[in-house]
């Protein structure tokens, strides 16, 4: 194999996988509690190369020095910085001031219930009480799931995470912080779940009733990126290109001589 076209094919999947996440981050620049995703990459290990069945060198085989093998992928990771927080006024609408996850109870196509952790706190409440995210998974509290009397006039969440219903003391929500987020996977475009190495700590958040953290995605930098990828993958196109110019000309052109 030329050994440029194996160069430039991995340079351009790099960039795909890069391009599929800036997109997907611009897809979520305004879902509530989104954190922006971000791939590293890395030049592959060097290879010595050597030098064998030349007449040149008696057949003698000899190092001729080291070469890189191209571009490939690191890893995808995420960036848990706070985003803005916005008035939006409603009763559950819940925003995490500070480091933390609210405690969500997901149940999935088997009817087995598992705890989510997530910054998205754009919640309703149910005909029958309980506060819950768009997709019906249910806020947690000490006690369990949070259920609100329906008949409560007057809801109130103070910082803390103590929910009272017309002034009287429901639940306290939880909020849960891990030691390090490198042991968090994502699960879905909000939630994430701890992986086995995880350490829960104590959190200092507070939580501010009627508001909702945005999601953390700079619209104008991603686009500056989502430019340069595309230019970066037609610089390797044209590579691709040259050398495939250059090998059809040696084996239909200078073949025939």
């Amino acid at each position: 194999m030329v050994r440029g076209l194996y160069t430039a094919y991995t340079g351009m999947k790099n960039e795909q996988k890069r391009l599929d996440i800036i997109a997907n981050n611009l897809a979520n620049a305004a879902t509530v509690g989104y954190k922006k995703e971000s791939v590293t990459n890395q030049s592959f290990d060097q290879v010595l190369t050597t030098k064998i069945k030349d007449e040149s060198e008696a057949y003698n085989d000899r190092p001729i020095g080291r070469m890189n093998l191209g571009v490939k992928l690191g890893e995808v990771y995420t960036n848990y910085n706070q985003g803005s927080i916005r008035q939006t006024s409603n009763t559950y609408d819940l925003a995490l001031d500070g480091k933390g996850f609210f405690n969500i109870a997901v149940t999935n196509r088997l009817g087995e219930v598992s705890t989510k952790y997530t910054r998205n706190g754009s919640f309703t409440m149910t005909n029958d009480g309980f506060i819950v995210d768009k997709e019906g998974n249910r806020l947690l509290g000490e006690g369990g799931e949070i259920a609100v009397p329906t008949e409560a006039a007057e809801v109130v969440i103070d910082e803390s995470g103590g929910v009272f219903a017309d002034g009287n003391f429901i639940d306290t929500i939880l909020v849960t912080d891990f030691e390090n987020y490198d042991y968090l996977s994502k699960f879905g475009d909000t939630m994430v779940e701890p992986l086995e190495g995880a350490v829960e700590i104590e959190t200092g958040a507070s939580i501010r009733q009627g508001f909702t953290e945005q999601s953390n995605v700079n619209v104008v930098s991603e686009m500056v990126d989502l430019i340069n990828i595309t230019r970066n993958y037609e610089a390797n196109q044209k590579v691709i290109q040259s050398i495939d110019q250059t090998l059809d000309l040696a084996a239909n052109s200078i073949g025939k001589i």
